[in-house]
């Protein structure tokens, strides 16, 4: 009976995964949204944990409860995407989703001036509209995160890359960001995204990212 019971739920949550396909309008897309991946995994989990406890209605409980919190964070994450990458439109700004995880990448460029820590006015009404997702989406930790590319000393780097990481984290805490939601760290040139051996490669491993993160309460 447990792994009858097990195997229903999961049967029903691999339906309901294919059922919730869609269409991403941002990228074009067919992916399932991750209110179904949350809520299929929940289930599944939720209903192995009532079916190892030796109860047939446990598994049942716990598989509805399962599916509940799942798909509860994953809505709350596909929601504070959605916001975001219309805020963050032809500003320069790319949104990475991977799964309960969003990604914001900044290129330095249009962040900070040359070997400098401290934003660009122009960038302020960009760090705004992040800003203004983060307060209303107030279950999310914020880590921000400083690159570099790998030209000059590698102290010097280390220090810019946690220098801007820190800069970008207050700017959004002075915008009303709860401080105790963000971290702020710097990895100088040892997280490169593209090679460093040409001048578009440097330019784009020159960043800060923001990964958000759903908090588990």
């Amino acid at each position: 009976m447990k792994k009858f019971l097990i195997g229903a739920v999961a049967v029903t949550a691999s339906l309901a995964m294919t059922a919730c396909t869609t269409t991403d309008p941002y990228t074009g897309e067919r992916k399932v949204s991750n209110t179904a991946k949350g809520g299929a995994i929940g289930a599944v989990a939720g209903g192995v944990i009532g079916a190892i406890a030796g109860d047939d209605e446990a598994a049942l409980a716990g598989a509805a409860a399962g599916a509940a919190l799942g798909a509860g964070v994953g809505n709350y994450m596909d929601r504070q995407e959605q916001e975001l990458r219309r805020e963050l439109a032809s500003t320069g700004v790319r949104v990475q989703r991977n799964g309960d995880n969003i990604r914001l990448i900044m290129p330095g460029n249009i962040t900070f001036p040359t070997n400098q820590s401290s934003v660009r006015p122009e960038f302020y009404a960009t760090l705004n509209s992040v800003s203004k997702v983060l307060e209303k989406y107030n279950r999310t930790s914020v880590l921000v995160e400083g690159h570099t590319d790998n030209v000059g000393a590698d102290e010097y780097n280390l220090n810019l890359s946690i220098a801007r990481a820190e800069s970008v984290g207050q700017y959004l805490a002075d915008q009303g960001v709860a401080i105790p939601r963000i971290r702020a760290l710097g990895y100088g040139e040892t997280q490169p995204i593209q090679s460093n051996a040409t001048d578009e490669g440097r330019a784009q491993n020159r960043r800060v990212e923001i990964q958000l993160s759903p908090v588990q309460s």
